[in-house]
């Protein structure tokens, strides 16, 4: 299935592009000024922006942001809200939070490929107030009632 998406790109970056033909995201890269370099100290997070605005042909779907697991494996550099959602009628630039749960200082230069984005449909809730749900085997049991093992 594809979709339609016209971008507006900024600070000189190029389009984003699938790396491989079974690929289910883009990457996301750093626009930061040439020459410029953030680093991102253990514990300390930044906003990267992208130089990527979007506009889906449609509004049922949405932009997800996801980071790279490389970068979250081998640096401990991840999204500083886990996931990034971008609603299908947002024009802004794409930014990028990060944040460095690694031991050691990251550094972030022009074109780096820091997050990814995917494309997801949406489905709109219609919420219905009740006095009860249905039972079910689960019930209400959360936070790991089921173990490990």
């Amino acid at each position: 299935m594809n979709l339609n998406v016209k971008i507006k790109l900024s600070r000189g970056m190029s389009a984003p592009e699938y790396a491989t033909s079974g690929s289910a995201a883009v990457d996301l890269r750093a626009a930061l000024e040439e020459g410029e370099v953030l680093t991102l100290a253990p514990g300390e997070r930044a906003l990267v922006p992208t130089g990527l605005s979007i506009s889906p042909e449609t509004s049922d779907v949405v932009a997800v942001i996801a980071g790279r697991s490389g970068l979250g494996v081998k640096k401990g550099v991840t999204l500083s809200n886990s996931i990034g959602v971008i609603d299908s009628d947002y024009r802004g630039e794409i930014c990028v939070g990060l944040v460095n749960h690694g031991d050691e200082p990251f550094e972030v230069r022009r074109g780096d490929r820091i997050a990814q984005m995917m494309f997801l449909p949406v489905l709109a809730a219609n919420f219905l107030i009740v006095e009860t749900l249905d039972e079910t085997e689960r019930g209400a049991g959360g936070f790991g009632h089921t173990g490990v093992k």
